[in-house]
């Protein structure tokens, strides 16, 4: 028998597709993506939850370097952050800028460092561009790739 570690809902408790959005505003799936989780099999899970963590942590790279992973995880668990030790790093970043953006004072701290372009940018501004380049990617798979596959079937 295969054993394997089971995916975890991405679900971040602000969900926007009750409300008609086709993409969820908080964890970024689609909205049958949303309504059909508990169905779905491992495999069908691991493929959304992987699809996420490279939009996650393409725009978390577009902002933001690491520089030393250890340190990042060494903070990340002592301030008892909320993250998936499974994901890429990068994406353990943005957890943490979501937890405690505004308290952050000095990136080096954690490991970390904004990137030429975004240096003097306050970490709750970073935080925003972040979730909201996140949000545009899954917006613009959707309308690429899944609703022209629903059209079809229409």
């Amino acid at each position: 028998m295969l054993l394997y570690k089971p995916v975890r809902t991405p679900c971040v408790g602000i969900c926007s597709t009750g409300i008609g959005d086709s993409v969820c505003r908080g964890c970024k799936r689609f909205a049958h993506e949303v309504i059909d989780w508990n169905a779905y099999t491992h495999e069908q899970r691991l493929i959304i939850a992987q699809r996420l963590e490279g939009y996650l942590s393409q725009v978390v790279q577009n902002m933001i370097e690491i520089v030393d992973e250890n340190i990042l995880l060494q903070q990340i668990k002592h301030q008892q952050i909320l993250f998936k030790e499974e994901q890429n790093p990068y994406c353990w970043v943005f957890d943490l800028l979501r937890s405690g953006a505004s308290q952050i004072t000095d990136l080096k701290a954690y490991g970390l460092r904004l990137l030429p372009k975004w240096r003097g940018t306050p970490l709750t501004e970073i935080r925003d561009n972040i979730d909201r380049d996140f949000y545009a990617l899954s917006c613009a798979y959707y309308e690429r790739y899944i609703i022209p596959h629903f059209t079809e079937q229409s």
